[in-house]
């Protein structure tokens, strides 16, 4: 991963308080790991921003090597890597991911 690459996604991670980097779009996934990411985004209610991976194949690659998780979708919260959606669906089932967004005061969706 190049140092630009690297600079440009801890940019992102570090200027979204949540922030997940996604196949496709909220709107439209393109894969139903991201799918089930976003399904648990909406259902906690809290404000979030996207990256689509397929749009850029150097972040594509790149956020794998930053986060050393090989697979897409990769959540960050605050700037700390949380994990892609299996980790996701067992935190929120969990009620662990709501308690960590009230902790980390992390805004809800308007």
């Amino acid at each position: 991963m190049t140092q630009a690459i690297e600079e440009r996604i801890g940019q992102i991670v570090g200027s979204n308080d949540v922030v997940l980097f996604m196949k496709g779009t909220p709107l439209f996934p393109q894969c139903g790991f991201s799918s089930r990411a976003i399904a648990i985004l909406e259902h906690l209610g809290v404000a979030y921003d996207t990256v689509d991976v397929l749009q850029d194949q150097e972040v594509r690659q790149g956020i794998k090597a930053f986060s050393d998780w090989p697979t897409i979708p990769q959540l960050y919260v605050k700037g700390e890597f949380v994990g892609g959606s299996d980790i996701m669906m067992e935190m929120y089932e969990a009620g662990e991911l709501h308690q960590m967004m009230d902790e980390l005061g992390v805004a809800k969706a308007e």
